[in-house]
């Protein structure tokens, strides 16, 4: 059961989060609005589309300052108000305190996480889109690629709607070509491209003394190439950063296959998963070495440091993903042992507050 003063500590953490989120968001989005309104489609419509599309790409820059702020925010108004100090007077322990606000940080960090699922991981690239071409998202053409032994090509691909128009596959086994697959339009539907109009052109096993003919077989819908999504093959044609969690899984899988470096997939996967935890981990890190009072700390300064503090660990944090985007660095030194050394710094104080 919650009690009072959890329930106290983890309402004044949200109130804080929700002003200073929204209060990034708008700055962010308003600044970016202005610097590319001459950019911007005429139609009204367009620009409200924008508008949603960058204040959704602007969480993963928002988001994360927005948890640690909050931290700070609630414990110097504490601190101010001498609540911190009466909590403590009462017995309730340093760590009973942090506990609210850092489950509050990693509740919001897995409502991120599951976002990056959806098509939400894609709101950059559409707000680029609609910058660039004034539409949420352009057409591909002309992509030839290999999938499973499989050559396939695509006249024209839509990813978003998922819609491919003049497909050929061309199946080679033994390297010798077994049979092609030609269809006027094809449809991504349950994790495999369902073709229409299609026409399967095989070619028989050639054997000394018989003939043999071209068999020549057509099917109004015909399942082939499975798991074979349009983000991927927009991917390998345009190198996009941008991917959802269960896109970038596959992309690694198909790339990986193919013998082609991942390091740039995987430092989107793990920005996606494990970096938005350097936000809880700051959280319980910065909140050990709060003073206990403002009587003799100057407050002002005292706040303007750990908010430098944390500007600072995040943007280092960015750079070396950056670098690790690049194949600088590898991912794991990058992302992940920054991240996982934060979470051992964050238990070890954990554990000597007790």
């Amino acid at each position: 059961m919650i009690k009072i003063y959890q329930r106290y500590i983890i309402l004044l953490y949200l109130k804080n989060f929700f002003i200073i989120f929204c209060a990034l968001e708008f700055f962010y989005v308003g600044v970016d609005f202005i610097t590319n309104y001459n950019s911007l489609p005429n139609s009204a419509n367009l620009q409200l589309l924008y508008i949603a599309f960058n204040s959704m790409s602007a969480v993963n820059y928002t988001l994360p300052i927005s948890i640690v702020f909050a931290m700070i925010v609630s414990k110097f108004s504490m601190i101010r108000s001498n609540e911190l100090l009466c909590m403590y007077s009462v017995g309730i322990s340093k760590n009973a305190l942090i506990l609210p606000i850092f489950f509050g940080a990693i509740f919001l960090v897995f409502i991120y996480i599951f976002l990056n699922f959806t098509s939400f991981a894609y709101a950059y690239e559409y707000r680029s889109n609609l910058l660039k071409y004034s539409q949420i998202i352009r057409s591909s053409s002309n992509l030839f690629l290999k999938y499973e032994g499989k050559y396939v090509y695509f006249g024209e691909l839509n990813p978003l709607k998922q819609e491919t128009s003049d497909i050929k596959i061309f199946d080679i086994a033994d390297n010798e070509l077994q049979e092609i697959i030609t269809a006027k339009k094809g449809v991504f539907k349950n994790d495999t491209w369902l073709l229409e109009d299609v026409e399967v052109i095989k070619k028989p096993k050639i054997e000394a003394g018989k003939d043999a003919n071209i068999i020549i077989e057509k099917f109004d819908v015909f399942q082939t190439l499975d798991r074979f999504r349009p983000k991927i093959i927009e991917n390998a044609h345009l190198g996009s950063q941008s991917l959802s969690i269960l896109d970038a899984l596959d992309a690694m899988k198909f790339f990986g296959n193919q013998g082609i470096n991942t390091n740039s997939i995987k430092t989107n996967l793990y920005f996606l998963i494990f970096f938005p935890f350097f936000a809880p981990f700051i959280v319980v890190i910065f909140y050990y070495y709060l003073p206990l009072s403002g009587r003799f700390f100057n407050l002002a300064l005292m706040n303007f440091g750990f908010v430098f503090a944390a500007l600072t660990s995040w943007g280092v944090l960015f750079a070396l993903g950056k670098f690790a985007s690049n194949s600088i660095i590898s991912p794991e030194i990058a992302i992940l042992a920054p991240i996982i050394f934060l979470g051992i710094f964050a238990l070890i104080l954990y554990r000597k507050n007790r």
